[in-house]
């Protein structure tokens, strides 16, 4: 199903003269009322009249999350306060935390993109969502439930933990489709089979899940355990929040709302473009947004864009599930390692569960990689045979496509910390 068919099926020409149009708007916007962008323009020798045509945004200043942190609460704020109707913050684990406001416009361009991305899952107003992210300062789960209220889904805004008592709901409201994080998904389904209850059995059609990245591998678990279609869905808090890009039907990548957003892809190395097709970091100008405009924010995720019409009907660009961040790279030995690509080396072996811990120290001089991952129930003999062969068989497949030989340990079912959130997969004990 196509939300807005006005928006989501424009013609290439429209769409790059809306998105001109919309973004000479945002630049004189942020040139006017946000010091930091005044300063940024002024070095750069760019002033929002010279952005005559798209293929000008390269020559304006990037925006990083350093940027944001440093004018911590509201310098970056393009309106006065008493126009902010709602403000939303990351945790702020690594220091500050970047703080984001929305106006009521916002608010109601928030909740549309929302449901644009629910419908293109397949969600309706005769579902069921159970919202299963943490409702607070999080943009997901406040995100997510307007988008569902508007598309007119029932939402159970459970929240995220006591894990038994989201099963119950799923049992006792009819819950279809689960919003969440993906590695929460499982630690669900999980718990039902602890309980005796096949997570099959409760009926879930859709699941919705982002917030962390997360494999076709994982992907394919959480079907087979769930007997659902999960999808995955981008966004990020310093651009809105949830609904910046989800998957169609068709699965061939997340659909873009290109008239609230224009993409590039750059060479993280050099900040130069790259042609559409090739992988590179993803950057992100807003388009609509009143309170906290951002101009070419680097996201330091990894994708690729297709600009190609969908075989579902819709006109706007697509991007690449995430493979990867920029600042999430491990290198090790010289090596540049993703913890994406462990996951997929995991979750394609037998005996192994999709809980996993990577962790990274230092041998005076010399790094060494751990993986440390649970065996599946059935794997568990209790042969040191068996323990070694499956051993020898993760630590074979890492090396093929690792390059590096890590060390493997395996662990018993269910004795890795279960995360209600994110999942923290990397320990890097060298920094």
């Amino acid at each position: 199903m196509i939300w807005n068919e006005q928006f989501e099926t424009l013609n290439r020409e429209e769409l790059q003269e809306l998105q001109l149009s919309r973004l000479q708007k945002t630049l004189e916007s942020v040139y006017q009322n946000v010091p930091l962008y005044k300063e940024l323009f002024d070095r750069q020798g760019v002033k929002p009249g010279d952005i005559s045509s798209l293929a000008d945004v390269s020559k304006l200043p990037f925006t990083t999350k350093a940027e944001l942190r440093d004018n911590y609460p509201f310098n970056m704020f393009a309106v006065p306060m008493k126009k902010v109707v709602r403000l939303h913050a990351s945790s702020g684990t690594t220091g500050k935390p970047t703080v984001v406001g929305y106006t009521r416009q916002d608010i109601e361009t928030w909740s549309e993109l929302v449901a644009r991305m629910i419908s293109a899952a397949g969600v309706t107003d005769e579902d069921v969502a159970q919202v299963s992210f943490g409702y607070g300062l999080f943009t997901g789960a406040f995100g997510l439930h307007y988008g569902l209220e508007k598309v007119g889904a029932t939402v159970v805004p459970s929240s995220t933990g006591n894990t038994e008592k989201q099963i119950m709901l799923m049992q006792d409201f009819g819950t279809t489709t689960l919003i969440g994080t993906p590695t929460y998904a499982l630690h669900i389904a999980e718990v039902a089979k602890g309980m005796g209850i096949d997570p099959k059995s409760l009926g879930l059609k859709y699941g919705l899940f982002g917030s962390e990245a997360w494999t076709e591998s994982m992907r394919d678990e959480i079907e087979r355990v769930w007997g659902i279609s999960a999808s995955d869905n981008y966004g990020l808090s310093e651009i809105i929040g949830p609904g910046v890009a989800g998957e169609c039907q068709e699965r061939q990548g997340m659909h873009v709302s290109e008239d609230h957003f224009l993409i590039e892809v750059i060479d993280p190395r050099t900040g130069e473009p790259v042609p559409d097709g090739q992988e590179g970091e993803l950057v992100i100008t807003s388009l609509t947004k009143e309170a906290l405009p951002i101009i070419r924010y680097r996201t330091r995720d990894i994708t690729v864009i297709n600009r190609q019409p969908c075989a579902c009907g819709r006109t706007n660009a697509r991007i690449r599930k995430v493979s990867g961040r920029t600042d999430d790279m491990l290198i090790v030995s010289g090596v540049n390692v993703f913890p994406s690509q462990i996951e997929d080396v995991l979750l394609k072996i037998e005996g192994v569960a999709p809980h996993y811990q990577i962790i990274v120290t230092k041998k005076g001089y010399l790094d060494a990689l751990e993986v440390q991952v649970e065996m599946t129930d059935d794997a568990f003999t209790g042969s040191w045979r068996d323990l070694e062969e499956l051993e020898k068989r993760v630590r074979s497949r890492l090396l093929a496509v690792l390059s590096i030989s890590p060390k493997v340990k395996l662990l018993e079912p269910r004795s890795l910390e279960r995360s209600l959130g994110k999942a923290k997969r990397v320990i890097d004990k060298r920094k």
